[in-house]
């Protein structure tokens, strides 16, 4: 059974830093598109991060040079690391999958994902 479970969150200053983390079970990171994604209520889900199942990473505009996805295989859990928050970082945040053979993260953002985790909230204050 595939399940996605995400940590991290909370309340943080803006210029501060947070890891999420996505514990996943019932399949390998090799063959799933993996991404980040966030979404407050009334707007639109954004794609924050992807990795794709070749390793390949993207990023959003609005989230490059300060946030940073990368997986541990060992521990089936891939992370989302969050470094200069802004008040307008503060969302929802989700991880999904979707499988994908060997896919780089091009490929996975043009790609609906099937499974997705219950979120972790993230708040940034000024």
């Amino acid at each position: 059974q595939f399940r996605l479970v995400e940590s991290g969150g909370g309340p943080v200053q803006a210029g501060g830093s947070l890891r999420l983390a996505c514990r996943v079970s019932g399949y390998t990171f090799d063959l799933y598109c993996m991404g980040w994604f966030r979404q407050a209520p009334g707007k639109e889900r954004e794609g924050v991060a992807r990795l794709g199942s070749d390793g390949s990473t993207s990023y959003a505009a609005s989230v490059k040079g300060r946030f940073t996805v990368s997986k541990d295989n060992a521990k089936n859990t891939m992370y989302l690391q969050m470094n200069g928050l802004k008040p307008e970082d503060t969302d929802m945040y989700y991880c999904a999958a979707r499988y994908c053979f060997n896919c780089g993260s091009d490929t996975c953002s043009t790609l609906d994902h099937d499974y997705w985790g219950q979120g972790t909230q993230v708040t940034v204050s000024s």
